[in-house]
C-alpha cells in the first residue's frame, strides 16, 4: 500500500512538472506558469484582446478600465488602470496569472502577494506576433493556433495595402496619438503600418517611437494628411498656424471616432482593422486633392 501511494505520488509530481511553463517576459524575468490558467486577470487592453483572439476570453476574470473589445468582456470586474491597479480587487479575485504592460505599476506587489505575472508590452508588429505566442504557451494554446491568428492579421494588412490606389502612395502623414502633442513616428508600431501601406511619415525614427513635439514642427513638415482621433482635432484647430497648414485648409484630415482610435493605437490582434481604417483614409484623401496640387 505504502508503494501505491509513492507511486501516486511520483505521477503527480511528474504531472504537474510535464504542465509548468517557463517563459520570459518583458522584463526579462522567468515566469513559471505552474498549470494552464483558468482565471486571468488582463491589465493592458491589446493584452486583453489577445487572449480573446486566441480564444480564451472566457477566463477573463477581471481586466482593466480600457480594455472594451471584444463586447463580450462588458461585465467583466474592471481593475483600475495600468498605472494605478486596483491591487486589493485583483488580489481578491485570486487569479492564477495577471497579464500586464511593463512600464504598468504594481508588478513587484502582486509578485509578493503569491500573484503570477507575465508583463508584456508589444511595440512593433513583430512584438504583436512574438507576445501573441508568449500568451499562447502560457494559456496552453497550441503554438500553431497563435501562428494561425498572426498570418491572418498579416494577411489582412497586405490586402489593406494592395487595396491603396496608386495616386494615393506616397502622401507624407502626420499621425497624432494624443494632446501635448505626441505622434507616432517611423519606429512605431503605427508607423510601420503607415510605411507598408506605401505612406510617408514626417517624424523620423530618430524622434522615438511616440515623442512629444514642437507643434510649430508639424506647421514646418506641411504634411499631406492628418490623422487624428476626434477628441484631439478641436485642441489643433487651435495651435498657431495649424489652420493655415495646407492639409487643414483643404480639409485632408481625417478625425477618427473613439472606437476607430482604440483600434488605431492598441498594438495587437486589431491591427489588419487599423490598417484598413488608414488605408480609407489615405485613399479617400487622395481622391479629395484639389485640382492643381502637386
Amino acid at each position: 500500500m505504502r508503494c501505491v501511494r509513492w507511486l501516486l505520488a511520483v505521477i503527480t509530481s511528474f504531472t504537474c512538472l510535464v504542465q509548468a511553463v517557463v517563459l520570459r517576459d518583458d522584463r526579462q524575468i522567468e515566469v513559471t506558469i505552474a498549470k494552464p490558467p483558468q482565471r486571468i486577470v488582463s491589465l493592458l487592453p491589446s493584452l486583453t484582446e489577445t487572449v480573446c483572439a486566441l480564444g480564451q476570453c472566457q477566463k477573463l476574470v477581471g481586466v482593466d478600465r480600457y480594455s472594451n473589445w471584444p463586447e463580450s468582456i462588458a461585465k467583466v470586474p474592471r481593475m483600475g488602470g495600468g498605472i494605478d491597479p486596483n491591487i486589493e480587487s485583483v488580489v481578491a479575485l485570486k487569479p492564477d496569472l495577471v497579464l500586464m504592460a511593463t512600464s504598468a505599476r504594481g508588478a513587484e506587489r502582486f509578485a509578493a502577494l503569491g500573484l503570477t505575472v507575465l508583463a508584456l508590452e508589444p511595440r512593433s508588429h513583430a512584438d504583436v506576433q512574438r507576445v501573441m505566442r508568449i500568451v499562447a504557451q502560457a494559456l496552453d494554446v497550441p503554438v500553431a493556433e497563435s501562428d494561425r491568428v498572426w498570418r491572418h492579421i498579416d494577411a489582412a494588412v497586405n490586402a489593406a495595402a494592395q487595396s491603396i490606389p496608386a495616386q494615393a502612395q506616397g502622401q507624407r502623414v502626420y499621425f497624432e496619438v494624443s494632446r501635448a502633442p505626441y505622434g507616432a513616428s517611423e519606429s512605431s508600431f503605427i508607423g510601420e503600418t503607415l510605411q507598408r501601406l506605401g505612406a510617408r511619415n514626417i517624424l523620423p525614427a530618430s524622434l522615438g517611437p511616440f515623442p512629444k513635439i514642437n507643434p510649430e514642427f508639424v506647421v514646418r513638415a506641411q504634411p499631406d494628411i492628418i490623422m487624428v482621433g476626434d477628441s484631439n482635432f478641436a485642441d489643433m484647430t487651435t495651435r498657431p498656424g495649424w489652420q493655415n497648414m495646407r492639409a487643414m485648409r483643404t480639409q485632408r484630415v481625417c478625425h477618427f471616432k473613439s472606437e476607430e482610435s482604440d483600434v488605431l493605437v492598441r498594438a495587437g490582434p486589431r491591427m489588419a482593422e487599423a490598417a484598413r481604417l488608414m488605408a480609407k483614409c489615405l485613399t479617400d484623401k487622395a481622391n479629395d486633392k484639389p485640382k492643381g496640387q502637386p
